[in-house]
């Protein structure tokens, strides 16, 4: 069979380096920053084995994803034996306050009833078992971004309580959240004297600091018990772009509006704070939950960025970018695009619904080519025509960037072939400052090197 070339439109059925991986690696990545908890593939040691192998390479650390490792039989009898002694494993090895217990497709599409099994499972082990939940996430209906929304909806509704309200702010962050961004956060909203619990919170556990011994369960992440009080906190602040955030589990809903239904508490939704604008927003809801102006010190990050913003402007003016990524971060990546003067003209996204196409024309930004639930060959498809700059995304960009002669930024997930993505910044002032240098350095280098010799000045 003779493949398309470059210069050749076609439709076919197949996908080709998909933009997203698979729902339950985003759910391995919300359990792993929970407290002394462990995940739990319902399904075969390949979809662990692959997981890891993603989480490894992107934050640097070890990453212990437990299995019920499927064979033949289970997947023609069903599961449950291989759950129940998965779960026993589990408990017995690593002693989790947590157990979280994520489908694949093979466990999703041969019916088990997986709430049925803990139960069970349950039952016959009695005090003796810890705290478990469960998350429906196949492959084949969602990407890794909608497995991770999905498995923090997961943990608030099965686990989250009301009660007396405490004075804490609930924190949902996006998958593309680092850990140096979930550190940011807690500080900016500590800075008005409030006290956060992120859910999920990975900043130590997949970032921390140097082990004299090895640890099976790396230490840090959200207690267990901060999320039973998730009910119980004053507000809850979440970052999303889109509507349809779990369609994993259930469509239209998000913790924030889980928790304002069942418990009453105050949803502040608004999209991730990256750019001016963005952290505009969040500094003005912190303001109003805390009732206290603008730190001065944040008013100083600003000051620094609008600075840079007029620097770095006649380098960036209508340069044409490409933005590949999970349609949380290329939305709100678009939104900045403008603000520094530079033309988001392919917005591309594994992420289905629409939704990419619709927030990007609700925030004016038009004739821009967008491609959602979409594979890297589409994507380098539209990209070969459209006199791209620069290209913003993860590692897997990097192919087709670079036969097409394109400089890339790699934010986003997966980055496996750089260092340091668990400390790259995108929120908060501080943030945008983080990418308007490194969108600086990469069209400078690229122009240096397009002219085959540097520049001692500029």
């Amino acid at each position: 069979m003779n493949l398309p070339t470059l210069n050749e439109s076609f439709e076919v059925a197949t996908t080709t380096n998909p933009c997203r991986l698979c729902a339950p690696l985003g759910a391995a990545l919300a359990i792993r920053g929970i407290e002394n908890a462990m995940p739990v593939l319902h399904g075969s040691q390949g979809c662990a084995t692959y997981m890891r192998r993603y989480l490894v390479s992107h934050f640097r650390e070890p990453m212990d994803i437990a299995s019920s490792s499927f064979g033949e039989q289970a997947a023609v009898f069903g599961g449950a034996a291989n759950l129940e002694q998965a779960l026993d494993n589990v408990t017995a090895r690593y002693q989790p306050s947590l157990l979280g217990v994520a489908t694949t497709c093979l466990a999703e599409t041969i019916g088990d009833d997986v709430r049925g099994i803990i139960r069970q499972w349950e039952k016959t082990r009695g005090s003796a078992a810890p705290r478990i939940f469960h998350v429906c996430t196949p492959a084949y209906s969602a990407g890794h971004s909608e497995g991770y929304a999905a498995t923090v909806l997961a943990l608030i509704d099965q686990l989250a309580e009301g009660g007396e309200r405490l004075g804490h702010v609930n924190l949902f962050t996006p998958m593309f959240a680092s850990p140096a961004d979930i550190r940011a956060l807690r500080g900016i909203i500590t800075s008005f004297a409030l006290r956060s619990v992120v859910i999920p919170d990975f900043s130590e556990t997949l970032d921390g600091g140097n082990w004299q011994t090895y640890q099976s369960i790396p230490e840090g992440g959200t207690p267990v018990a901060d999320i039973v009080a998730a009910g119980r906190a004053r507000a809850s602040l979440s970052f999303v772009s889109s509507e349809v955030q779990a369609p994993v589990a259930a469509r239209l809903v998000t913790p924030g509006r889980l928790l304002s239904e069942r418990f009453s508490v105050n949803d502040v939704t608004m999209p991730a704070p990256v750019g001016l604008q963005g952290t505009d927003r969040l500094m003005s809801e912190l303001s109003e939950l805390s009732g206290l102006p603008i730190p001065a010190s944040e008013k100083a990050e600003r000051g620094r960025l609008l600075d840079a913003m007029v620097d770095a402007h006649k380098l960036m003016f209508e340069r044409r970018v490409a933005l590949v990524g999970d349609s949380d971060l290329v939305i709100s990546l678009a939104a900045f695009c403008g603000e520094l003067g530079l033309s988001p003209v392919l917005c591309a996204s594994g992420s289905s619904g629409k939704q990419l196409s619709l927030q990007l024309e609700a925030r004016g930004i038009t004739g821009c080519t967008v491609l959602e639930d979409t594979d890297h060959r589409r994507v380098e498809l539209a990209a070969q025509d459209l006199k791209l700059d620069l290209v913003i995304g993860p590692s897997k960009v990097r192919p087709w960037a670079r036969r097409l002669g394109i400089p890339v930024l790699n934010l986003g997930f997966p980055i496996h072939d750089r260092f340091g993505a668990a400390r790259l910044r995108t929120v908060g002032y501080d943030g945008a400052l983080h990418i308007l240098d490194r969108v600086a350095n990469a069209l400078l280098e690229h122009r240096q090197e397009q002219a085959g010799r540097d520049w001692s000045y500029l």
